[in-house]
């Protein structure tokens, strides 16, 4: 059976960061195009010009572009079907609103904002629904015309069914059946001249002939009023696929926007952005999310091919997921164990120059392996691997002392260490570790006491990657400089 191709496409609002949520939408659009041998769209929905946040556009490219979510067309590269910020299709949104208006489908609304609040408020006493209350409704079309005529402020409403019910099929839902006397006529384009996301949406996902729309469950609500809309036009529906809500890690309510601090203080978020600065991988974060939504065993480690391979809209489930942050350390440090040393050691070079050091790219290939382990995301090099490229370290002073010793006894084991790796032509782990396990055997002291000291001494720190291999990569000449200076500390003591 051939599988049509699918037009998908991912439709932020440029008013904030890129989140968690916008991040998986784009996910299951991106895996379905790429799956059926379609096209991902990125079209950014802008008519809300109060509330766009500068440069957050370019955040949300920049973003998909570090996930690998790469679009096929979108309003920095073009395409046959732009263009792709709504607020440059302002003609055809208003020639859309107008058709509606002719057939019937929709009307002008003259009712002030004033008015409409006092409607509000009458109906909340009365412990009503808020609602239009359909004034303009009932005005004749000449009438309409001539007030229009007159200059006249005016929004356009859609005028909604009021007997029956309407019928939407959600991909993974199954029909939802809504009360026409329950819908409410929405303003479909504003005073402005712009349209709603209700008609914005609408006429562009036809007029870019998009196949599948992926959205969030926020559309529910609204999700009868934009069925109406493509059948009052007479056009074929896409498929429709409202995905799951997240929750908090702790399950209970809704995850938002508003719970990043709390995230933060932990090291986490569910911004996109932060994210990459808290040194987790496109490879872990589009892991972990797509778990939460698809049908597939939460542990099924996958890269974004192999996704796409396995991907279909039917796997996708409604139910509620927690975010679990710590299952994103899971994934991301087993990406991270995937990544070849070439490839780890490129992505955690700039933690370490950002830092300050002078970073060897010979140096950092040898090192790779043995912090690799140790990683949950790439910021935690700089934990296990800055002081490779220190010239000197500044360890704690209390760290050099060796648990059952005083500061004296630890600085005889420090100076009977130095004086047998001098004795060394190199400092190798194969030529330093048999003399010293023997004199650890000669003293009657344990293996934790002399190389506890020895670790502090040379990497400054009392967990650290292993240490005759540390050693060797640090290199004799400032090993015997550390551990001298450390000799120095303890005797002062």
């Amino acid at each position: 059976m051939t599988i049509k191709p699918a037009r998908t496409r991912f439709a932020p609002s440029p008013t904030g960061h890129l989140h968690l949520g916008g991040a998986r939408t784009a996910l299951y659009a991106y895996l379905l195009a790429k799956k059926t041998g379609g096209q991902f769209i990125l079209r950014i929905e802008d008519t809300d010009i109060k509330r766009t946040v500068p440069g957050s556009e370019q955040e949300i490219m920049d973003g998909l572009r570090w996930l690998g979510l790469q679009y096929d067309e979108g309003p920095d590269i073009g395409g046959k079907f732009g263009p792709y910020r709504q607020t440059d299709r302002r003609e055809l949104y208003q020639a859309h609103a107008k058709a509606l208006v002719d057939s019937g489908h929709a009307y002008p609304c003259f009712c002030t904002a004033e008015r409409l609040d006092k409607v509000r408020q009458e109906q909340m006493k009365r412990k009503e629904n808020t609602h239009y209350d359909g004034t303009c409704r009932a005005l004749a079309p000449d009438e309409a015309a001539k007030r229009i005529a007159n200059g006249e402020p005016y929004t356009i409403r859609f005028k909604v069914p009021h007997d029956g019910a309407t019928v939407a099929h959600d991909r993974l839902r199954g029909d939802i059946t809504t009360e026409n006397k329950q819908l409410n006529d929405q303003v479909i384009l504003k005073t402005d001249g712009l349209p709603t996301y209700h008609l914005a949406a609408m006429v562009d996902d036809h007029e870019m002939q998009v196949t599948h729309v992926i959205r969030g469950s926020e559309w529910l609500g609204t999700f009868p009023l934009h069925v109406n809309i493509v059948r009052a036009f007479g056009w074929e529906e896409p498929v429709w696929a409202h995905l799951s809500i997240f929750l908090k890690p702790s399950g209970k309510g809704k995850m938002s926007k508003r719970d990043a601090p709390d995230a933060m203080k932990d090291g986490y978020s569910v911004f996109i952005k932060d994210m990459q600065d808290l040194g987790f991988t496109p490879e872990g974060v589009l892991n972990w999310c797509a778990l939460m939504g698809w049908g597939v065993a939460e542990d099924d480690v996958m890269t974004l091919d192999q996704m796409a391979d396995r991907f279909t809209i039917d796997s996708l489930t409604p139910s509620p997921a927690a975010v679990n942050f710590q299952r994103l350390d899971h994934f991301n440090a087993t990406h991270i164990r995937l990544f070849t040393t070439e490839d780890l050691a490129a992505r955690i070079k700039p933690y370490f120059t950002r830092e300050g050091l002078n970073v060897d790219d010979g140096v950092l290939l040898k090192i790779v392996p043995l912090i690799r382990e140790r990683l949950t995301t790439l910021d935690d090099c700089l934990s296990f691997g800055s002081f490779f490229f220190k010239e000197n370290v500044t360890p704690n002073p209390e760290d050099l002392i060796a648990k059952g010793l005083d500061a004296k006894q630890s600085a005889q084991i420090a100076q009977r260490a130095y004086e047998i790796l001098a004795a060394q032509p190199d400092i190798s782990h194969e030529r330093c570790e048999p003399p010293l396990r023997a004199y650890v055997e000669e003293s009657g002291l344990n293996a934790n006491q002399v190389f506890g000291i020895l670790r502090v001494a040379t990497t400054g720190q009392k967990v650290s990657p292993p240490l005759f291999e540390s050693m060797e990569i640090v290199g004799r000449e400032k090993c015997l400089a550390r551990i001298k200076a450390a000799i120095d500390i303890l005797e002062k003591m």
